[in-house]
């Protein structure tokens, strides 16, 4: 699956209201876990209503952030894509000083940091960067957008055979946002980024995977190993 294309155009906007800031933000996870960038998908991604997320579409079709493609998908143009970054970047910032500085668990600092990233300045964000030591991911292993990028190789668990190795890279943003008991799951069996595993078993009947982390194994549904991104051995 191809990511979408993104416009090159330029254009000054203000500041996105905190509305427009999570639909900014749901389209960037959208994109850059490659799904297809469609208004319905949308708005079961932020839990509203199709004719609101038209609504709220138009309005940033107005400014400037996104634009619809003839096959009717979702683009953010670049001033658009720099709005969602800026987003997306305090969000996983702030999510790092949780966990690392406060002991805030995955779930829990994901659902404050989604809180806090509307209040925080630049000034604030930047601080608490270096403080952190310019981490280059989120605890959860997504890149800070203008610090990192995606690993090379990276292949999601569900693509691998049994016999296979790998390293955890990353969990789906899916997971993050329309899962969070199914984040807490892989932190609990620590399936976390950094982890190396073998693929045991796949059973293609029932559609899961079993594989080895450490010293012990656990059985994954093929829906749940498609949530975790790995570098294969």
């Amino acid at each position: 699956m191809q990511k979408t294309r993104l416009d090159k155009s330029n254009g000054a906007q203000r500041e996105p209201s905190e509305v427009i800031s999570r639909y900014l933000e749901a389209i960037y996870y959208m994109w850059s876990e490659g799904e297809p960038l469609r208004s319905a998908r949308l708005a079961d991604w932020l839990g509203v209503s199709r004719p609101t997320v038209t609504v709220g579409l138009r309005r940033m079709a107005r400014d400037g952030m996104v634009r619809l493609t003839r096959s009717k998908e979702i683009e953010l143009t670049a001033a658009g894509m720099k709005a969602a970054e800026a987003i997306v970047r305090r969000h996983r910032i702030m999510e790092r000083w949780l966990t690392d500085a406060l002991g805030l668990d995955w779930v829990t600092a994901d659902e404050e940091a989604a809180r806090l990233e509307h209040a925080v300045s630049e000034v604030v964000e930047r601080r608490l960067y270096e403080a952190l030591g310019r981490p280059r991911t989120c605890p959860h292993g997504n890149p800070i957008p203008g610090h990192s990028k995606a690993a090379a190789r990276e292949v999601r668990l569900a693509s691998l055979e049994a016999g296979d190795g790998a390293a955890v890279t990353r969990v789906s943003e899916v997971a993050e946002r329309e899962a969070p008991r199914l984040l807490a799951y892989l932190f609990d069996r620590g399936l976390v980024p950094g982890r190396k595993l073998k693929v045991v078993e796949v059973d293609d009947v029932g559609r899961t995977l079993r594989v080895r982390a450490g010293d012990g194994e656990v059985t994954l549904s093929h829906e749940t190993a498609g949530k975790l991104w790995v570098v294969p051995a």
